[in-house]
């Protein structure tokens, strides 16, 4: 557009020279954007299904696992929110493989290109393998098994400390049912219903991109981009340790806005994850997170912890589940349960619906509000080019029933024996249903993009919990979680990963066969990072540390809820839920009456949820990248939407891999040589005194 802006100016001044040169070039350029993606490939061969499959792919996917393995556990581990890594994993994909075919080229050792199916390839495997940091429950229901987080709920409903020997055998029995789960619906969720996807479909488009040269070469800027703030994320994380060398000392600590809003949890912690984050979410998740903050830590806890001694006793320590702390968990869970509910209905109402249209027949699905064309017209070139090679590689039935059926029959033997409170007929219930709720989970995640895969987890708890009793029944449900969770959003993801290599001509049993490797990877690296964590910070888990885990403690407490009833509350707490709990629906039920234009500044529940537990300490680091963006996109528009993601990427990869030489230091004893410690109000006033003459 700039160009050709000029070239009239140009014209109308008189300077015609070169004229016939610039017009070529505009017609070329039409020519590029009238032609279609698979048009522009279509000189290129595409490789068979096995040649897809590189060694330099896993190898490159091994390493990026690490890295994103990494930054997931320190996103559980502190808040629990964790945003689409997709994009940095495509791009991290292609600059590696992309540099070391090119020295191969120059040095003619070159035998294979790097490809847009090989791209897609890594991008699975990277992000199947930091899928188990989440669905592994090691931030939620896994680590609410132990007896760090039983003691902070006051319960004895018994623990299971982790073990990397029992966590990588769990993880293994459990993690690939999914995948066998959705295999044969793969041409009816991607051809027949033509399901979008969203982020499956963004990433495709993002990988097409990169193997034009126009995408090549703005990949390479993107990627020496996120090496900058990569850099100086790292850095910044360094500098930050030196002055840690007790408790509440460093940056982290530091009362931005005064003591009292520090107490309050109030204040800007310099996390350069978070302020990262902050770029890649929406804008109302990160209003949603600070308005959840001074809903809560603003108004509603100093107005209960004035009812100490009438509300609850009065002494109780900070973590015991009968004082203010209960009425924070516990309204946080109400607020998680109603949003989950409603999202649940809603989605699988779609579900139902859109399985309705499609077997009468009709020629359009509700998918997200958008039209498409009659599905009884001819295919257009990239859809003929698309379903060719889709349907070309067959992953047979049998094959996925029969890997469901022993995974499945091992699974039932082996999971009573690391855990003897879950009984084998529990499990054999569970994966009786599993597959049905499987579908629903990726056939609603086609249509909105939400994974409900938590919820589904939440659903078993209270089922299997309430069923168990009090013989065990906490441990049981928590278990249970995560079999469900594990099946349901592992078959999710290989959905998006089979929309991904539809658009990127990649084959099924390329994707297939990528997602079982990457889980694999997943099994293994997921729980030694877990591990290095817990070896390394001994107060993990626990409130105000570095790592509160706090969904930990959320996802306890909803086992205890689903064995004890109401009788774990504390007292007078049971309204406030019921309050937040029908509020949540409402707020949700407004955001859809409003519509896309309006009901888009109507906060979130789920978000505002987490800091009531928290405090709103990370919220203002995500609001201070929400602004950062704000501020880029008035400068500089095009530059902000080119290159905002690289940034925020390079922030939080950086922050990330810090954490490995952070966790080994604290590992072998290794102490800050500086606590950099900011006085608090009594101490303040000691001082005063002090110097008073």
């Amino acid at each position: 557009m700039v160009g050709n802006a000029r070239d009239e100016d140009k014209l109308e001044s008189g300077f015609d020279h070169g004229e016939q040169g610039h017009n070529n070039d505009d017609q070329n350029k039409e020519k590029e954007k009238e032609m279609s993606v698979e048009q522009m490939f279509e000189g290129r061969q595409v490789p068979s299904w096995r040649k897809q499959l590189t060694m330099r792919a896993f190898g490159v996917s091994f390493v990026l696992s690490i890295l994103f393995c990494f930054i997931v556990m320190k996103l559980n581990l502190t808040t629990g929110i964790i945003p689409s890594l997709n994009v940095s994993a495509g791009l991290l994909g292609f600059f590696f493989v992309k540099t070391w075919t090119k020295l191969l080229e120059k040095s003619g050792l070159l035998r294979q290109p790097f490809t847009r199916q090989e791209n897609t390839v890594i991008q699975t495997c990277v992000v199947a393998s930091s899928g188990i940091a989440f669905s592994g429950g090691f931030g939620s229901y896994l680590f609410g098994m132990s007896e760090r987080i039983a003691q902070q709920s006051g319960d004895n409903g018994g623990f299971k400390n982790p073990s990397l020997g029992w966590i990588i055998g769990f993880l293994f029995v459990v993690s690939f049912l999914g995948l066998f789960s959705v295999v044969p619906l793969r041409k009816t969720m991607i051809i027949d219903f033509k399901l979008t996807y969203p982020s499956g479909t963004a990433t495709a488009h993002l990988i097409n991109s990169f193997h034009t040269p126009q995408g090549a070469k703005l990949a390479k800027k993107q990627v020496k981009t996120l090496g900058k703030f990569f850099s100086f994320s790292f850095l910044w994380g360094f500098f930050q340790w030196f002055f840690t060398a007790g408790e509440d000392c460093g940056f982290a600590n530091f009362p931005t806005f005064g003591l009292k809003a520090f107490e309050n949890r109030f204040y800007f912690d310099f996390s350069a994850t978070y302020v990262g984050v902050g770029m890649i979410c929406p804008y109302i998740i990160n209003i949603s997170v600070l308005v959840g903050g001074i809903l809560s830590w603003g108004l509603m806890w100093p107005l209960i912890a004035k009812r100490e001694g009438d509300w609850y006793p009065a002494g109780l320590s900070s973590s015991n589940m009968h004082g203010l702390q209960g009425y924070k968990v516990f309204i946080a869970i109400a607020m998680i349960l109603g949003d989950g509910l409603y999202n649940f209905i809603k989605v699988f109402a779609k579900t139902l619906i859109g399985l309705f249209y499609q077997i009468r027949g009709r020629q359009a699905l509700p998918i997200a509000n958008q039209h498409y064309p009659d599905t009884s017209e001819k295919l257009s070139y990239d859809d003929q080019r698309r379903t060719q090679l889709f349907l070309k590689d067959r992953i047979p039935t049998w094959f996925s029933i029969a890997g469901y059926v022993t995974i499945a029959s091992i699974s039932t033997i082996v999971l009573p024996h690391i855990f003897h409170e879950l009984k084998w007929y529990y499990i054999l219930i569970i994966y009786i249903f599993a597959p049905t709720l499987a579908f629903c989970n990726a056939y609603g995640t086609g249509l909105t993009d939400w994974s409900l895969a938590s919820t589904y987890g939440k659903l078993a708890i209270f089922t299997i919990g309430a069923w168990a009793g009090q013989n065990g029944g906490v441990l049981a449900g928590l278990i249970a979680c995560g079999v469900m969770m594990n099946i349901v959003s592992t078959a999710s993801d290989l959905m998006q990963d089979f929309k991904t290599g539809y658009l990127t001509l990649a084959s099924p049993r390329s994707m297939f066969v990528s997602q079982v490797i990457g889980t694999a990877m997943g099994c293994v690296i997921s729980p030694c990072v877990f591990w290095l964590f817990y070896k390394a910070f001994h107060d993990l888990g626990l409130p105000g540390s570095q790592y509160p885990a706090p969904f930990a403690t959320v996802y306890r407490n909803m086992a205890i809820l689903g064995v004890q009833g109401f009788s774990a509350l504390p007292r007078d707490c049971l309204l406030l839920c019921y309050v937040f709990f029908g509020a949540a629906i409402l707020i949700n039920l407004t955001k859809d009456l409003l519509g896309k234009k309006w009901g888009s500044f109507v906060p979130l529940p789920m978000a505002m949820a987490i800091p009531f537990y928290l405090g709103s300490y990370f919220a203002i680091d995500m609001c201070v990248g929400s602004l950062i963006l704000f501020v880029w996109q008035k400068i500089n528009r095009e530059k902000a939407d080119a290159f905002s993601a690289a940034v925020a990427s390079g922030l939080i990869c950086g922050d990330g891999i810090w954490t490995l030489p952070s966790s080994i230091l604290a590992l072998v004893g290794v102490q800050p040589p500086i606590c950099m410690k900011f006085l608090s109000r009594g101490a303040n006033v000691r001082v005063d005194n002090f110097l008073k003459p």
